[in-house]
């Protein structure tokens, strides 16, 4: 073509979540039998939608506003609603214009760093999210830049780094949180959260956290929300969604919590920024945003969040225990989000180390794919030819370590102590060959 048509961030948009299902479909079709350990959603895995929560969705289909569109901020009873809910957790203090509704938090995110001046750089953690990390990434034309999640201090972010960066490169605009995290599945107290307040007002940067697993949170803590601790002086927004709490994934149903935003005037010009890229595409699906108030303000509801939070909890523990003793491996019980990681230690991972592949199509198709890849991916590569497992290697988290995200979304009980068992057998061999 006489022009380049393709962004200098394209080669940034990496999602290995998805990218890894590609492989995993041919190996499968090539007779290994898949087990889905990649991406997080609970309905895949089995989980049952409680009956009162579909009756309220049902009801909903069956009236007819449901099926029109609404307002392109989202509709108005429900931001009403949820300014409400931020309100009554005390510190900052919103109105229903503060809350904005995207189809999803991946269009959130989108436009979140689509309509952000290019040289203005968010500093995100590391291991990342990758929908973060790509999009942040390729809206600057750079890699991304982070944070150290310190796997010696439970993934606690690093506030010395996170400092020292913030001060020698004024091209950081602002601080990106996840909590709870993903891929860790580490949650941060009160305290580290409220430092961070405080680089932000002394840097004048904006804070975001997404808090898509608020109420995924098994810490002896408990949630912890953005509003809680941000004060009156910092802007910043908290990105919110009933992807994973419901769990509702396929609503796409995401909104962003503002706050401080009268503080500065470059700070609400953004956010009407936001709001008028939205309106170009009218609103968001109405449907689930109408469920909203009626399932949060459901009698069951908090029964719900709490049966979900103590399976979480005990899987969690169960995981850790299965994978705990292993040389040069270490895992960190998670306290929130349905994800576990697996880290290998510096320089344990090897070249040459290999698993047993029984299928000869597998092997002959997997052994070329092995030959550049990351230490961690190889690993990965490794499992899924040979017991069939799929997970996420660390590295493609926008990290230099070496490891791997796995879920804790198996219901079958046996299944998953199969999985996680496979999973320490399978690393035990793999270090010894």
């Amino acid at each position: 073509m006489r022009r380049n048509i393709v962004h200098s961030g394209a080669d940034a948009l990496i999602y290995e979540i998805r990218q890894i299902v590609a492989l995993a479909k041919q190996i499968e079709a090539m007779g290994i039998t898949i087990t889905w350990e990649n991406i997080g959603d609970p309905i895949q895995k089995g989980e049952s939608i409680p009956t009162w929560m579909k009756d309220i969705v049902s009801g909903l289909v069956n009236q007819n506003k449901s099926w029109a569109y609404t307002a392109t901020q989202g509709d108005e009873n429900t931001r009403k609603f949820l300014a409400q809910k931020v309100n009554e957790r005390g510190g900052a203090q919103i109105t229903s214009e503060d809350i904005l509704f995207f189809n999803g938090l991946g269009d959130a995110v989108a436009k979140i760093f689509g309509f952000m001046r290019r040289e203005a750089r968010i500093l995100g953690p590391s291991p990342a999210y990758s929908t973060l990390s790509s999009a942040e990434a390729a809206h600057s034309g750079y890699e991304h830049l982070t944070y150290e999640l310190n796997p010696n201090n439970d993934w606690m972010p690093d506030l010395e780094d996170i400092e020292n960066k913030v001060k020698y490169n004024d091209s950081i605009a602002g601080i990106l949180l996840i909590n709870p995290d993903n891929p860790t599945g580490a949650v941060y107290p009160k305290e580290v959260m409220r430092e961070i307040v405080k680089i932000c007002e002394k840097y004048d940067i904006i804070l975001i956290c997404d808090e898509t697993y608020a109420h995924v949170n098994y810490s002896e803590w408990g949630s912890i929300h953005l509003s809680e601790v941000i004060g009156d002086k910092v802007c910043g927004f908290a990105l919110r969604s009933i992807s994973k709490e419901f769990p509702w994934p396929g609503a796409r149903c995401g909104w962003l919590e503002v706050f401080n935003r009268k503080n500065d005037p470059t700070f609400e010009r953004y956010i009407k920024s936001l709001l008028d890229a939205k309106m170009l595409e009218v609103c968001s699906t109405t449907l689930p945003q109408l469920s909203i108030p009626l399932v949060y303000s459901h009698p069951e509801f908090l029964n719900h969040l709490k049966f979900r939070n103590l399976k979480f909890k005990k899987r969690a523990e169960k995981a850790t225990q299965l994978l705990s003793g292993i040389p040069g491996v270490k895992v960190i019980q998670p306290k929130g989000a349905f994800y576990l990681t697996v880290l290998f230690e510096d320089n344990v991972l090897k070249p040459h180390m290999t698993l047993p592949i029984q299928n000869e199509k597998v092997k002959n198709f997997v052994s070329p794919l092995m030959e550049k890849a990351a230490l961690d991916r190889r690993f990965v590569l490794h499992l899924l030819a040979s017991v069939g497992i799929c997970v996420v290697p660390l590295s493609s988290f926008c990290c230099n370590r070496n490891g791997f995200r796995v879920t804790l979304l198996e219901e079958d009980e046996t299944k998953f102590e199969w999985i996680y068992q496979t999973l320490a057998d399978s690393m035990k061999k793999y270090l010894a060959s």
